[in-house]
């Protein structure tokens, strides 16, 4: 079975390093790779042939840092170094196993692998099919947090190195600037001496522009070339020309060298590469916030005592307090207390929500005023923050079809470039016969040319937007969804829980025949245990409420969209739709009344006989008006789709002024629906719950999962709304429209960048210093443009 995992990596100076890495990555056998030069990451996906060590080996060649995951374990059994050796051979052979490493004497074994591709478990059954017993050494959470710390430290503390050789090059470059402006003003007595010239350039060249060799080098190193091999190029030419000119004519040459050249371009890059860093960091910062929300330890309930523990020590069903103004670690069920729970930064909701006990809380929301204890459901992979996070990672890991087109550019683009540049060079030289204005041309066109504008274009508009939606209760699937969202025409809405509260009640029960002795609701209760389905939810909450009696069923179908059958107590029951019943060749007694402008009508037939209807009513949301009316204004035609009686659907259909409407619609013929309007040129979206609209849902261009989202909606949804608020449909609509827009205007400025600079530069009308300025200035522009998405506001205000 495929596997995959993200690997983040330290190193890729520009879009090329990217592509060509991914290239080099998908040549491996049986490995498949997305690497994201905004993301500074690698989705891999495996296949079971496919060995990690490969893919080690081929990051450490291409000389990339890369994060990898180290666990420590406690090994009983080992009785001679032979032990540990066959122990760390089995692990070895292993195709997700990068390292291995034991000691006899401690009884200690670390495993080092890609993190996410390794679990403890799979490390613990090997080890034991040995004989051996394995036990995880599991950190000390105060260690996690001095970790942290640390990480943080080094990070903060790289980050001001480069600022303090930025503001060392800036200073250096100061007294260039003043002479190139005082040649233009024509003060010769400002002009630099060029012994000073030289020390100046030197420094800026070799100790400044020393990350730009070490890439080419490595680069070149590896058989391919990135950004850094065309500022060297350019750089070197210019300082070594120079040089070549003072070594000969010594004070002569002022204002004949071109050192300021060389210093201004490595510093006006320097510049735009740490302007890049922090605008990269600004993107993928609504991700890097959905990773902090859960604390580090938690104060778990174990041996009658409550202790603080790591989050990876905790196992479901443990109990954990969580103090008032604490952040809940874990996803569980209040056994104790009641509070107020701010799930803002994982749905999106701004109000706080009531909790109480039996009522579910979410990992990484912040507890109020009350302690409550929980009882923890959900842990690691399986927690509702995680399946958001990978979500969203997904979603910025993934490409549009024309971002592998510029992908395939960008591995062309140096070396297309490096041969412009020679050609620039000896056009000036052997036709024009100006070798200088050829070598200051060709340095311009070196330095213009950059193919990080062209590789941030896409992934920084998609990990903003995709990222500001998941702040907002909004998960945006893929690109491709981005691509079909912007351009929806019709949405198809569900009517139960979608425009209703989705919390339905039993209003009354009419019995038609009281002479039999047979608890009705008990009966369909013990059926629609059975059954997802809001209106079976509203029946047994009832039957529990009401204490009716208890019962077992057996042989239980379940006819999707119309009802449900099965045996209890030696009888058939059958529970379900008017139609249902009278399909199975059972009469329905005419009713003294007609009450379904109001009710939605459930029949439960006994042993052949209808017994009772249980009529059931769902209010609207008070949101719904509001939704459908966001829809109408930006021409996007609403039509409810539901399984309920005509009545209830044209009563709801009138309250929201929906046109189009059908009643009593089974799930297929929901799909129908759909198709017929796909052939007629829309681009549809179906708003559902994801269980019983799954096959509207597939069928949809765009499908949207509404509520809190099942593990069913969250898996097959294109975008699911973590808030049972209808107006996020337009939101989401609105998000996807403007981060689209994003891209195509980025795309349009990086293509703008180098197809007008590099023929400009080429002919001798820009400088290398102007040249440099507009390097920079081009991925600044599309970062900052991505970044302007944080300004947009969802529709759906509290």
């Amino acid at each position: 079975m495929p596997q995959s995992f993200t690997i983040q990596i330290d190193g890729m100076s520009c879009a090329g390093c990217a592509s060509t890495l991914q290239t080099k990555l998908n040549l491996i056998a049986g490995v498949k790779a997305d690497v994201n030069y905004a993301l500074a990451s690698a989705r891999v996906i495996l296949s079971e042939r496919a060995d990690c060590k490969d893919v080690k080996k081929t990051l450490i060649d291409s000389n990339y840092q890369h994060d990898q995951d180290v666990q420590l374990f406690t090994v009983s059994g080992w009785n001679c170094s032979r032990c540990t050796a066959n122990t760390i051979d089995t692990l070895l052979s292993h195709s997700r196993v990068l390292a291995a490493e034991a000691n006899i004497i401690t009884g200690k074994l670390t495993v080092t692998s890609f993190c996410g591709s390794m679990s403890t478990e799979s490390i613990s059954e090997l080890i034991s099919q040995l004989g051996y017993t394995v036990e995880l050494e599991l950190p000390d959470p105060e260690n996690i947090a001095q970790d942290k710390a640390a990480k943080k430290q080094r990070s903060l503390k790289h980050s001001r190195q480069q600022k303090y050789l930025l503001g060392l090059s800036i200073a250096l470059m100061l007294p260039f600037l003043v002479t190139m402006l005082a040649m233009l003003l024509g003060v010769t007595a400002w002009v630099f001496p060029v012994w000073l010239q030289l020390v100046c350039a030197t420094i800026v060249q070799f100790v400044i522009g020393k990350r730009f060799y070490k890439g080419a080098w490595h680069t070149l190193k590896s058989g391919t070339a990135n950004m850094d091999v065309l500022v060297v190029t350019g750089t070197s030419a210019a300082y070594f020309y120079s040089l070549y000119l003072f070594t000969l004519f010594g004070e002569k040459v002022a204002g004949q060298v071109y050192f300021e050249a060389s210093v201004v371009v490595i510093t006006l890059i320097s510049l735009g590469k740490y302007l890049e860093e922090n605008a990269k960091q600004n993107t993928s910062s609504a991700i890097h916030a959905l990773m902090q929300l859960r604390p580090d330890k938690a104060r778990v309930l174990r041996n009658d005592n409550w202790e603080m523990l790591a989050l990876n020590q905790i196992k479901v069903d443990d109990i954990i307090r969580v103090l008032a103004g604490e952040k809940i670690p874990l996803d569980g069920d209040i056994v104790l207390g009641c509070t107020e729970v701010d799930e803002s930064m994982v749905t999106g909701e701004s109000l706080p929500v009531v909790k109480a006990i039996d009522d579910s809380v979410i990992g990484g929301s912040l507890n109020g005023s009350g302690t409550i204890d929980i009882r923890a459901n959900a842990i690691g992979a399986d927690s509702c923050l995680q399946k958001i996070i990978n979500l969203v990672e997904n979603a910025q890991m993934s490409k549009a079809p024309f971002q592998q087109l510029v992908d395939r550019v960008s591995a062309v683009f140096v070396p297309v470039v490096l041969v412009i540049a020679l050609l620039t060079l000896l056009s000036w030289w052997f036709i024009i016969g100006d070798f200088e204005a050829g070598l200051i041309s060709a340095v311009a066109v070196l330095v213009i040319a950059c193919p990080c504008a062209l590789g941030l274009a896409t992934p920084a508009a998609v990990v903003t937007g995709t990222g500001l939606a998941a702040q907002q209760g909004i998960l945006i699937k893929d690109i491709d969804t981005l691509q079909k969202a912007h351009r929806v025409t019709d949405v198809m809405l569900d009517k139960t829980g979608t425009l209703t509260q989705g919390q339905p009640q039993v209003a009354r029960i009419d019995l038609l025949d009281e002479n039999k002795n047979i608890d009705c609701i008990a009966y369909a209760a013990a059926l629609q245990e059975h059954s997802e389905h809001p209106l079976a939810k509203a029946i047994v909450n009832y039957a529990q409420q009401y204490h009716s009696l208890t019962l077992t069923a057996k042989n239980v179908k379940t006819l999707v969209g119309y009802g449900i059958q099965g045996e209890i107590e030696g009888l058939d029951v059958l529970v379900g739709s008017a139609e249902f019943i009278v399909n199975n060749s059972i009469v329905i007694p005419k009713q003294q009344e007609d009450l379904a402008n109001e009710y939605s009508d459930v029949f439960v037939a006994v042993d052949g006989q209808c017994m009772a209807i249980i009529r059931i009513k769902d209010e609207l949301r008070a949101e719904s008006l509001t939704a459908i009316q966001q829809l109408q204004k930006h021409k996007i035609s609403p039509t409810i789709l539901s399984g309920d009686n005509l009545n209830t659907v044209t009563k709801v259909a009138k309250e929201l002024a929906i046109t189009h409407y059908f009643a009593k619609v089974k799930p297929q013929q929901k799909a129908e629906h759909i198709q017929r309007h796909q052939q007629q040129a829309a681009i549809v979206a179906m708003v559902g719950d994801g269980i019983n609209d799954a096959p509207a849902l597939a069928q949809a261009d765009v499908s949207i999962a509404m509520g809190s989202g099942t593990d069913v909606a969250m898996e097959t949804a294109n975008i699911t709304l973590l808030r049972n608020d209808p107006r996020l449909i337009m939101s989401a609509i609105s998000i996807s429209k403007l981060t689209w827009r994003k891209i195509q205007q980025n795309l349009f400025w990086a293509f703008f960048f180098n197809i007008i600079g590099i023929p400009l530069a080429a002919m001798g009308y820009l400088s290398p210093e102007v040249a440099g300025a507009a390097m920079a200035f081009s991925s600044i522009a599309v970062l900052s443009n991505s970044l302007l998405i944080k300004r947009w506001q969802p529709l759906a205000s509290h």
